[in-house]
């Protein structure tokens, strides 16, 4: 499952795409032929790794549930979830950065084959320690923070992957239905997972989670990649620097990146508290946790098909505005919700919103980037989305330790509609700016 800074008001106000270069979608006619919304597809890399991604994926997911339920059964703890969530980002805080400077610099799919051969070994461990009844709290969060280490050099580069495997044309496409695969895994993972682990306990999640990763990493045995040739070798903390100043000096990539990170830290921590959920406010049991995890995944599952049509820079913007709106209004009413019908509909309504933004995000960030700084970009991509999330998983555990979980939810709720109230001025500015830039001149300036 790989594949949540303070927002600083007064930062320059660019548009989040405004200075994005020119793509296939803004020029695409309408309407679209239901085969154009998988033409990524055509590609036989991406094909392969498609579907090696999608069989794996089912499998994380079926850990992460597996994972969240072993810890409340060890601990009954709201806070030891929010410290097993902060376990296991905290390392892509740690290295995302330094990943995307290899990932500029390396074979990308060799240095895929080597993070998801780590993943089919931890989850291995895991499932070995589980099935022997061993299992104690600390021995599942030193595995979390194992899987951590591998997620933070496995994101960047399966990012940076992507338009070696579709091209720029096909681009947008291919982030799309990699969201697709991510999401589609997100609703059957968890459902199977709820079963397995009320039936036969978690091991069996772990065990099929590491047998799963055999079909991602046969995937990319068979992929060709044409040899580009390697760029200027440079000192990695020349080239960590480089990309931040890139970041930085770019408007568009700056507020995409500011805002995903402060929302990613406080305001996608529904996951962590969901066994909190699940067996204490609706008191179900890991079945009804699964049905809980896949109803987001069904939510997301919708809004990455929507994203596969072709779509211009300002449906982009606008799609950030609605799915903050979404997912705000999701999450508000799944954190009082005491029947499991509206909490499921709510799950719904917050994850749509949640991936349209994330998506969204992402696409307009890769159609910024400059290919030579690809790999950095996605690695502050990764940094703002998940190495943000230790410290809102700690906040979130310790509030609903405190106060209960309802109010930990309802303040991921809150940050959410922050962000949208943020996008909407956001897009009021960068619509008048567009307005006055096309303008026709005035009689005193054609005088001029």
């Amino acid at each position: 499952m790989p594949e949540s800074p303070p927002l600083t008001p007064g930062a320059p106000a660019a548009a989040p795409a405004a200075s994005a270069g020119p793509s296939p979608s803004d020029t695409a006619p309408a309407p679209f032929p239901l085969h154009d919304r998988f033409r990524s597809l055509r590609h036989r890399n991406f094909r392969l790794y498609w579907l090696g991604q999608l069989t794996s994926l089912i499998g994380t997911w079926m850990q992460s549930v597996a994972q969240g339920w072993l810890m409340h059964r060890l601990t009954s703890s709201p806070f030891m979830l929010g410290f097993l969530a902060f376990t296991q980002f905290v390392p892509v805080l740690m290295f995302s950065l330094w990943a995307g400077v290899i990932a500029d610099r390396v074979d990308k799919r060799r240095l895929l084959l080597i993070t998801q051969s780590g993943f089919l070994i931890q989850a291995a461990l895991l499932a070995t320690l589980v099935s022997l009844n061993v299992a104690q709290p600390w021995m599942v969060l030193v595995m979390a923070f194992v899987y951590g280490t591998l997620n933070a050099f496995d994101l960047p580069v399966r990012q940076a992957f992507l338009v070696e495997l579709v091209g720029k044309e096909d681009l947008t496409n291919g982030i799309a239905l990699n969201s697709a695969a991510f999401n589609t895994a997100r609703v059957i993972g968890p459902a199977i997972a709820g079963v397995l682990v009320a039936t036969i306990g978690e091991a069996g999640c772990f065990w099929i989670n590491a047998v799963s990763y055999i079909a991602v990493i046969a995937s990319l045995i068979q992929i060709r990649i044409a040899h580009t040739a390697a760029g200027a070798v440079t000192r990695t903390g020349s080239s960590l620097i480089e990309g931040v100043r890139y970041a930085i000096a770019t408007g568009p990539i700056r507020n995409l990146l500011g805002l995903l990170g402060f929302i990613s830290g406080l305001g996608f921590q529904f996951m962590v508290l969901l066994p909190v959920y699940a067996r204490d406010i609706l008191h179900s049991d890991a079945m009804g946790f699964g049905w809980l995890v896949s109803s987001f995944g069904v939510g997301s599952l919708l809004s990455a098909v929507l994203m596969t049509r072709r779509v211009e820079r300002w449906d982009l913007r606008r799609n950030l505005m609605i799915g903050l709106i979404s997912a705000a209004i999701g999450m508000g009413g799944f954190a009082w919700s005491r029947s499991m019908p509206l909490s499921l509909a709510a799950g719904f309504l917050a994850g749509f919103g949640l991936i349209l933004y994330v998506a969204s995000t992402n696409t307009l960030l890769q159609l910024t980037t400059e290919d030579r700084m690809r790999g950095r970009v996605m690695s502050l991509y990764t940094l703002m989305f998940i190495g943000t999330a230790p410290f809102g998983a700690l906040i979130c555990g310790v509030i609903a330790q405190r106060y209960g979980a309802p109010w930990a939810t309802s303040l991921s709720a809150f940050t959410l509609l922050l962000g949208a109230i943020w996008i909407t001025h956001r897009l009021r500015v960068i619509a008048a700016r567009e307005a006055a830039a096309v303008a026709p001149p005035t009689h005193i300036e054609k005088l001029g």
